[in-house]
């Protein structure tokens, strides 16, 4: 088997050929990817559940918009919560979350850079001084072993690094164009696709 190097905590934007109704103009955060798989979490699909009415104590800790986002077509029964810790890339000292040295921290895990998975069953004061940002997504994306490694191939995905505001972007209808607009490639040139070619 190949080895597959990971994508873990960069984005994935959807080709205006993928076909997908769930994807389309899409924008996913990987938060794993490896030879088992992959997860990620769609960042730009708000939906017009309010944080407080599903997670009442997490409600004061999310960004606007402070809806629960789609974060796929996979378990949407279930909720994750995705995170910037401001000031703490990747540091193993200096996080204000530790429990001691060398000790996982408390209530989150790290993804990429400043971006954390956040533990919803952890008590939300303990993160609370440290979460720059929060979002709420109900379900998520998966792909099987090679499966995603496939679509790429397929050229239904761009891959582009991740900023931490992405996750907390406040006018998640316009990330797609967003993304796309600010690589330093002919990608940024499909930012003005239209949303219907035919019209064209």
């Amino acid at each position: 088997m190949t080895e597959v190097s990971s994508l873990t905590g960069r984005l994935l934007v959807a080709a205006p050929a993928l076909a997908d109704p769930n994807f389309d103009r899409a924008v996913v955060l990987l938060l794993d990817h490896d030879e088992e798989g992959s997860l990620g979490v769609v960042l730009n699909r708000p939906t017009p559940v309010g944080v407080g009415d599903i997670l009442a104590s997490w409600a004061g800790l999310t960004g606007e918009p402070d809806v629960v986002f789609q974060g796929g077509p996979v378990s949407l029964d279930s909720a994750l919560g995705v995170a910037v810790i401001p000031g703490d890339e990747g540091s193993s000292q200096g996080s204000r979350l530790r429990t001691g040295a060398g000790e996982a921290p408390i209530g989150w895990r790290r993804v990429h850079g400043a971006i954390c998975l956040v533990d919803l069953d952890a008590p939300p004061e303990l993160l609370a001084a440290a979460l720059g940002s929060l979002r709420i997504f109900a379900g998520y994306a998966g792909w099987g072993p090679g499966q995603l490694e496939a679509e790429l191939a397929d050229g239904a995905w761009y891959v582009v690094e991740s900023e931490p505001g992405d996750v907390s972007s406040p006018r998640p209808e316009n990330l797609w164009r967003a993304v796309l607009r600010r690589q330093r490639s002919e990608l940024a040139m499909i930012a003005t696709y239209p949303d219907d070619p035919s019209l064209n």
